[in-house]
């Protein structure tokens, strides 16, 4: 079955779903519009900000990249990643890999509070299973180890990973239930460390940090383990509708000019359009700066638009933004020497000087920022030690230690001098210390 129109639902509460609008495959199949439907308009609010209530086909951005489909703005946090697009080939096998596919394929557990049916008039998602429970979680790694080397699956193995394994990201990855709430898991890939306990680790070092991350947990297994990280876009039964920080940023962006994807234009939307109570949306901004200083510094240069994420505080009222816990923080373990979101004046380079070359874009004096970078520095002195009282073995840390101890991070932290910015001097561009001359 061709799947050229579906149909969009808003299900904070599952037990009343409510119709949102109609989606259509356009662009020569490389993105899905919206229209809105008359209720919707009527008593609803705009998905994001560049998807006002009227009465149109409000279609996806013009910057269509050949290899990258979009759906137009909030819509397109709804779809899956790399890792559920490959779920859905291998379990679902639809005649056709659209989009339109991959939205209604998705099933019910997606990302936020959207959902996608067959139907304008009654909820009608893609047929999923119920989510594994914890003691299920051996047989579930080995069914992920069979669809990351794309082996067949039988029939009761692919019920169990169609009920929550077309999620976003790249990983292997999938949904489980523990007590009564949703968990991602995410299994060892066959790395040369062991990730999940690394970003275990990392997790919570960064908590140290004054960063809010997601709550996670060892999961052990026959010979490995695995990370379970809670998720945030759920309370209770509650789903609670949120948008990636591409989709903040596109959305904010003008139509024709390119979104600067990055912290410091993130910061500015949190400071426009952050949650007002108790002045959180400074206290947003001032965060994302330490999570960009601690992303630097740990050598996690995945930070890409999908790995920062905004809850939409009382959709219905005002529509304010709430920036949500961190996760998939961890080591990349690259030395790269650029992350993948925009960090200041020179660019995705990863120093500290780049760091704060605009740090007035987060509401933070130079004096206020250089405080800030010096407390992070501080708790990123003490990796090896916090990793270690977690039981990252020896052989892993020397392994990270190359990148997060080498000579162009660890200079950083032993060289920033926070008194310089006191008199908020002015700033000279400098090369970055990965460039090789």
């Amino acid at each position: 079955m061709r799947m050229d129109d579906l149909h969009l639902w808003y299900l904070a509460d599952l037990s009343k779903p409510r119709y949102v609008g109609a989606l259509k495959l356009v662009a020569a199949g490389k993105g899905v519009s919206l229209h809105y439907g008359h209720e919707w308009r009527r008593q609803g609010f705009a998905l994001s900000e560049d998807l006002p209530l009227v009465d149109q086909e409000l279609l996806p951005p013009g910057r269509l990249s050949a290899d990258k489909p979009l759906a137009v703005g909030a819509v397109d946090d709804a779809r899956p990643d790399r890792w559920g697009e490959k779920v859905i080939r291998l379990v679902d096998k639809p005649r056709r890999l659209s989009l339109m596919e991959y939205l209604y394929f998705a099933g019910d557990e997606r990302f936020g509070a959207l959902g996608v049916s067959t139907s304008s008039s009654t909820y009608t998602p893609c047929p999923r299973s119920p989510l594994p429970q914890l003691g299920q979680v051996q047989q579930l790694s080995e069914v992920v180890a069979k669809i990351e080397a794309s082996d067949s699956l039988t029939d009761l193995e692919a019920q169990l990973v169609r009920a929550g394994g077309s999620l976003g990201g790249a990983k292997p990855k999938a949904l489980i239930e523990i007590s009564g709430e949703q968990w991602l898991i995410k299994f060892f890939n066959g790395e040369p460390i062991d990730v999940p306990l690394v970003e275990h680790a990392t997790m919570t070092l960064a908590r140290h940090a004054g960063i809010n991350v997601a709550v996670t947990q060892m999961i052990p297994l026959m010979g490995t383990s695995a990370i379970a990280i809670r998720r945030f876009d759920r309370e209770g039964r509650q789903r609670l509708h949120s948008i990636s920080a591409g989709t903040a940023i596109r959305a904010a962006t003008a139509a024709g000019a390119e979104p600067q994807m990055g912290y410091p234009e993130l910061a500015r939307i949190l400071r426009r359009v952050g949650l007002i109570q108790g002045d959180i949306y400074k206290l947003d901004a001032q965060e994302l700066f330490r999570r960009m200083v601690f992303n630097i510094l740990l050598d996690n240069t995945d930070d890409h638009e999908k790995n920062h994420a905004l809850l939409v505080v009382n959709p219905f009222e005002n529509g304010r933004l709430k920036l949500a816990p961190a996760y998939d923080v961890l080591p990349t373990n690259s030395g790269q020497g650029y992350q993948e979101f925009i960090c200041g004046e020179q660019g995705h380079d990863s120093t500290l000087e780049n760091a704060m070359s605009q740090c007035q874009a987060f509401g933070l004096l130079p004096s206020e920022a250089a405080a800030e970078v010096a407390a992070v520095i501080a708790v990123v002195n003490t990796w090896q030690e916090h990793y270690t009282t977690t039981g990252v073995s020896p052989r892993d840390i020397k392994n990270l230690a190359i990148r997060i101890d080498g000579e162009e991070l660890l200079n950083q932290r032993k060289h920033f001098d926070q008194g310089q910015y006191q008199a908020a001097p002015a700033r000279r561009k400098r090369t970055s210390p990965f460039r090789r001359q």
